[in-house]
Formats: structure tokens, C-alpha cells, sequence
């Protein structure tokens, strides 16, 4: 049986990987595979593999996010790079906002 805690730790999460996702592609340019190596370096969880692709497809298809294919320079496939668009970066500002007034709230 699961705790709140445990419930609250989950769906949060989930709810809000496209703000973790910005978030790194702010950074810089990242490829599918390497966001979701890097949420779970720099934020301690590892979303699902369809989860990461799914958002990404959403946050492209509303404009949050672009993406180019690269050819690799030592052989191997080209790869999807995802970057942030400036209507991605006001979101992902309005996102940290409404969690730190919510945050406030519950202080």
C-alpha cells in the first residue's frame, strides 16, 4: 500500500516532466535518450522511456520545443535534438512561478 507521500512524490513527477524537460533544454540542445540520462542525474528519477518521448512530441507540436537531426560525426545514426523556443522558455518561467506561489500558499 502506498503512502500520500508516495502518491504526492508520483504524480507530481509525472505531472510536471515537461517543466524538468525545459528545464535541461535550456541548458542546451539535448537528444530523447540524453534528457532522460539527465533528469535522472541532475533531478533523481528515471521517467519511462515513452513518457520522455511523449512529452517531447507534445512540447513540439504546441511550439515549446524544436527539434533538428544531426549526423553524427563518428559513424553512428543521426540524432533528434530538441531546443527550447522562447514560447518554451515563458512557459517553463510560468511553471516555477505557480509552484513557488503554491509553495507560499502552503507555508
Amino acid at each position: 500500500m502506498t503512502t500520500p507521500m508516495d502518491r504526492l512524490k508520483e504524480k507530481i513527477t509525472k505531472e510536471v516532466l515537461w517543466m524538468y524537460i525545459l528545464r535541461l533544454l535550456k541548458d542546451r540542445a539535448m537528444y530523447a535518450y540524453e534528457l532522460k540520462n539527465e533528469i535522472k542525474e541532475r533531478f533523481g528519477f528515471e521517467p519511462a522511456t515513452v513518457s520522455s518521448y511523449v512529452v517531447l512530441y507534445k512540447l513540439e507540436h504546441e511550439g515549446y520545443v524544436t527539434s533538428e537531426w544531426q549526423e553524427s560525426e563518428t559513424g553512428r545514426p543521426s540524432r533528434k535534438y530538441y531546443k527550447l523556443t522562447e514560447k518554451g522558455e515563458k512557459l517553463l518561467e510560468e511553471g516555477i512561478k505557480f509552484i513557488e506561489e503554491l509553495l507560499e500558499k502552503l507555508k
